[in-house]
């Protein structure tokens, strides 16, 4: 079955995946591509629309991305979202220039007014909070093109020439705090392309599991199962397209949470495929002795879990492909196109130069964490796995902040232990996304037994969150809190002092590392 596809060209914003979410949730098929991709790529891709996104740069710069002028000769509608915006008025024969003043230029949150007669806003309340990230102004919008947005500072927060059907926005429609955002964005996929809305989660999985099914043929594949969410998918999937081609090595690294590799072997040995577990704790804990730099945390766990995988792929006979849960956060967050790298993920940016497999498979590259669980709903995953608490690959490796030792691991197993065990007792598991404590090295002077202690702080962490990609400081209830604070410090040797995170993302990530 052919789907009606929008084409979203990646001019290098941070968030740029979030308007592929934003189209998916539409039932709009959509992929994103560099801006580099040439015409002949996107003539064969056939998109019935276009989306350009933000960037980090200005248009009028000689070092500035650009998109192919023939890409507005297509006859297909396009729509520029802040950079994006500027860039096509740059294209069509508008001027760009740097604010001349602070006035001109917005960040943040910002009242904005709305032509209802335009396309883009049809339907939608004349007045609403945007979300504005732009220094450079419009000084010259192109000839055809009306204005169809405002804000006090600025006159042309949006323009469009909907006889060609251009639409530019100088505000983030796909990020959450822009009101009616979403909304905006369908009516340019259903009032201004014309979709159907003919692409579900069900599709996805019949198409992976075809694309699967042709590329690997009847060779062997070995998946790096954590037991976490993304790679339990992965599995589902796998093992639907693929059945006993497959083996599931389990690697427990000596840096999962208290219980937990005994509780991810539970949970998979019903399921009707190879499961082995490699029980490689010293050996992890060998190559991080010493190492304090979180990114060399995280290669050097990438690399190690390469060749763990290496070695059980000799002893299973030939394998052909490696096959990982890497989502999109993963992706992006370890630097795609043009974006910045914010922390390489050990299974994106943290995998050594040379792999001892055809190929690495990761059927899941695209998804965000809650299509991740959509996915594993249609595929008949039971909810406690789906809805599983996520865990990334270096595991307690990077919750513990400065070297890492047996002793510290086991100190901040306990301590996590409790803060989950506290969480769900009062019901408040069910509110957060995520939640986790983090072992700190900063000690600092305590009182306990009338005794001076000289011990290490811990942090506290929960967030809620649609995405993972922004994320919001959970309020935890004061009485909550306490009650944690007073169960570690009375029940974890060497913790006499609990901090609690309340940063949001951005400008912090969700885990500290």
């Amino acid at each position: 079955m052919s789907h009606e596809k929008i084409l979203i060209l990646d001019f290098g914003g941070q968030y740029n995946q979030l308007i592929a979410r934003r189209v998916r949730e539409c039932n709009v098929y959509c992929e994103v591509h560099p801006y580099t991709m040439s015409m002949d790529a996107i003539r064969a891709f056939a998109p019935v629309g276009i989306i350009f996104t933000g960037g980090p740069n200005s248009v009028y710069e000689d070092s500035a991305p650009h998109v192919d002028p023939e890409v507005f000769a297509l006859g297909v509608p396009v729509l520029g979202i802040c950079y994006g915006c500027q860039l096509m008025a740059w294209s069509l024969g508008g001027s760009v220039t740097a604010a001349a003043d602070a006035s001109a230029r917005e960040y943040g949150k910002t009242e904005t007014y709305f032509d209802p007669s335009c396309k883009l806003f049809r339907g939608l309340p004349e007045q609403g909070v945007t979300w504005m990230s732009h220094g450079d102004y419009m000084e010259k919008v192109p000839e055809g093109f009306a204005l169809t947005a405002h804000s006090a500072n600025c006159p042309n927060v949006a323009i469009c020439d909907e006889g060609r059907g251009f639409y530019g926005v100088q505000f983030h429609p796909e990020v959450n705090h822009t009101e009616n955002g979403s909304r905006m964005l369908r009516n340019f996929l259903y009032e201004v392309c014309g979709v159907h809305g003919d692409w579900t989660m069900a599709d996805y999985r019949k198409t992976q599991i075809a694309a699967l099914r042709e590329k690997i043929g009847d060779g062997k594949v070995l998946l790096a199962l954590s037991g976490g969410v993304d790679s339990s998918v992965a599995a589902a999937l796998l093992a639907e397209a693929v059945g006993k081609q497959l083996t599931c090595v389990f690697v427990d690294h000596g840096l999962m949470r208290k219980n937990e590799g005994d509780e991810v072997e539970d949970a998979f040995r019903p399921w009707d495929i190879n499961f082995v577990r490699v029980n490689a704790g010293a050996r992890f804990l060998e190559k991080l002795s010493g190492v304090t730099d979180p990114e060399r945390k995280r290669k050097i766990i990438g690399e190690e879990f390469i060749r763990v995988f290496e070695e059980e792929a000799k002893k299973i006979g030939k394998v052909d492909f490696l096959v990982q849960g890497t989502i999109y956060p993963d992706v992006i967050e370890s630097g795609l196109g043009n974006s910045a790298v914010i922390k390489s993920h050990h299974n994106v940016g943290g995998l050594p130069d040379y792999v001892d497999f055809r190929e690495i498979i990761e059927p899941l590259r695209l998804l965000f964490k809650d299509e991740t669980r959509q996915l594993g709903r249609e595929l008949g995953l039971p909810e406690y796995l789906v809805m599983r608490q996520p865990f990334p690959g270096p595991g307690l490796a990077i919750r513990v902040i400065g070297d890492i030792t047996e002793e510290k691991l086991d100190t901040l197993r306990e301590a996590d232990a409790i803060f989950r065990e506290e969480c769900a007792r009062a019901g408040e598991d069910k509110n957060l996304n995520q939640y986790f404590a983090v072992l700190t090295n900063m000690r600092s002077v305590g009182v306990q037994g009338d005794g001076r202690t000289y011990d290490y702080t811990l942090a506290l962490r929960a967030v809620t969150t649609a995405d993972f990609m922004t994320a919001d400081w959970a309020r935890i209830p004061y009485e909550l809190l306490d009650r944690i604070s007073v169960r570690i410090v009375n029940e974890v040797p060497q913790i006499n002092r609990i901090v609690y995170d309340i940063t949001s993302k951005p400008p912090a990530t969700v885990e500290w590392e």
